[in-house]
């Protein structure tokens, strides 16, 4: 129910609506990665639609520091979409009830007055929390450490890029797989926490380009390989990392990842 402000001036009282919503916030907050974690109970009010859902929670933190309260801690950056820092489960999805969005993208329109709303870390073996809503996720930086880079000759007799013709077919599904921000949403969509949707995407970057030939299938073993040593599961083709990545990265980067680590599995042997 949305509370009204009551004025009185004089002998007439005057009843105004409050503006924005109220709403019942459940946070998961942990002191520590080593401390026993717990859901804790929040309400907010004067919320406006056109916040977007981390506006929301700076509104909460700044509540929160000005009543003597520990703020939520939670990951952000560009606050644009593109960094790949904002790392929300909400109401049980990654990134929240919309679609094609990252948590800094989402508005509080998608919220109804007097919603409830779950607000969880990632939940994965891979991604250790922090601190209340942050996780870290320096997996992802040792998947690419170990091989999502091309070896490129610096000597000074180097042939420019653009000089190297690229079918076009090629040029776009590179580019579409390069778009991941490594935010993480398709491991926290997996029922299995794979991380395959991330490596694939950017062993695909690499591969579908003629700089990225040569070490090809060097690249696929070590990144893989990386991949299983940090603990994340296997793919079974359920598709929610797809469905829930943010810049819609697509399941045929897994299959291309897997027709380049059969090759180079066997081409080892």
């Amino acid at each position: 129910m949305k509370k009204n402000f009551v004025y009185i001036c004089g002998n007439i009282k005057y009843i105004l609506p409050m503006s924005g919503m109220n709403l019942k916030l459940k946070i998961w907050r942990q002191a520590n990665n080593k401390a026993q974690g717990a859901m804790k109970d929040y309400a907010i009010s004067g919320i406006e639609p056109d916040m977007s859902f981390l506006e929301m929670m700076d509104v909460l933190n700044e509540k929160l520091i000005n009543d003597g309260d520990e703020p939520v801690a939670f990951d952000h950056d560009c606050r644009e979409g593109i960094c790949g820092m904002c790392s929300l489960h909400i109401n049980g999805r990654p990134h929240g009830p919309d679609d094609r969005v990252t948590t800094c993208q989402l508005h509080m329109r998608k919220f109804k007055d007097g919603d409830t709303i779950f607000i969880e870390p990632w939940r994965a073996k891979a991604f250790p929390v922090v601190k209340d809503l942050v996780v870290d996720r320096s997996a992802f930086d040792r998947i690419i450490q170990a091989g999502g880079y091309v070896n490129v000759n610096t000597s000074g007799r180097t042939i420019d890029a653009n000089a190297i013709p690229i079918p076009k077919k090629d040029a776009d599904l590179s580019f579409e797989a390069a778009m991941c921000i490594g935010c993480g949403a398709c491991v926290a969509a997996c029922k299995n926490a794979s991380a395959m949707l991330f490596t694939s995407a950017k062993i695909s970057q690499l591969d579908l380009l003629p700089q990225g030939k040569v070490e090809s299938q060097e690249r696929a073993l070590k990144m893989v390989a990386q991949m299983d040593a940090e603990g994340f599961g296997n793919c079974t083709n359920t598709g929610a990392c797809e469905a829930e990545c943010p810049k819609g990265i697509s399941l045929s980067n897994i299959a291309r990842m897997n027709r380049i680590y059969a090759g180079a599995a066997i081409t080892e042997a």
